[in-house]
């Protein structure tokens, strides 16, 4: 067994690529395990994943679609938040459960040699899970309210990268900061509570009016709502700016993140 050697970072301190492919089978592992714990001793398991985009669609729909009678671009009300909430899981979700994922392992951080950047990006598979699970009933309502999407249903794919990119960048930084700062679990919350509610999830952006229309569009997260909702329910497609826009801003983030966590990794194990 060849030896393992462990260097510091380069210059801009980003971590090693042919390091993190090595450990990959830490990342399945982390994985599998959240994915295994959060549905045991539950009664109704796996059906939580139907259960809250259900729950949440249906409560948006009569706030929103009954009650204040705002738009849904043509689309069923319903299904409008549905595909919005589909979005918005991954993107809360991931930060979610990654900010305090190394908090959570804290024994395994400050003990055991592996790259601490897997534990949070674990995180992703099972929120990649729901959404693939979640996405199948989606596909089910498009049947029952007899929406076609089209071709830009072919890159859906390429919109749950940039979401879980951008996600994942700040759920590195903030994992990173919550080992020295618990702060950043009660503060989390709550800011996740009011970009739900100053992010167009539950409503058009057509509904907003035009003085504060503005507003809304400067937010990175509309960006990828519009174009989750461009590839799911076939409505108007973004303008391309706010394409262009979400491709930089979920590098910039994800790389944000990265340098981030790799500023404060050498600290975990004496702080945590």
């Amino acid at each position: 067994m060849q030896p393992v050697v462990i260097t510091p970072p380069g210059r801009l301190g980003l971590p090693s690529a042919r390091e993190l492919w090595r450990a990959r089978e830490v990342l399945y592992r982390f994985g599998q395990r959240d994915v295994l714990l959060r549905y045991r001793q539950t009664a109704v398991g796996v059906l939580w994943v139907f259960l809250q985009p259900l729950a949440s669609a249906g409560a948006f729909s009569l706030v929103f679609g009954s009650v204040a009678d705002l738009p849904s671009d043509g689309v069923p009300y319903f299904l409008f938040s549905y595909a919005g909430m589909l979005a918005w899981n991954v993107f809360s979700q991931v930060i979610a459960r990654s900010a305090p994922s190394l908090v959570a392992n804290q024994a395994l951080v400050s003990k055991v040699f592996f790259p601490r950047m897997l534990v949070p990006l674990s995180t992703t598979l099972a929120v990649l899970l729901d959404f693939a699970v979640a996405l199948g009933l989606g596909a089910v309502l498009l049947v029952v309210y007899g929406v076609n999407p089209g071709w830009p249903v072919l890159l859906l794919p390429v919109w749950l990268l940039l979401l879980v990119a951008v996600a994942s960048g700040i759920g590195l930084a903030a994992s990173a900061v919550q080992v020295r700062y618990r702060d950043i679990g009660y503060l989390l919350p709550w800011v996740m509570q009011i970009a739900l509610y100053a992010s167009p999830v539950a409503y058009s952006l057509s509904a907003v009016p035009e003085r504060l229309r503005w507003v809304y569009q400067a937010n990175p997260v509309t960006w990828y709502l519009e174009e989750f909702r461009w590839a799911l329910l076939g409505v108007d497609a973004p303008p391309w700016w706010m394409v262009v826009g979400s491709v930089v801003v979920s590098g910039l983030v994800l790389l944000g993140g990265v340098l981030v966590f790799q500023k404060h990794e050498r600290t975990f194990a004496d702080v945590i």
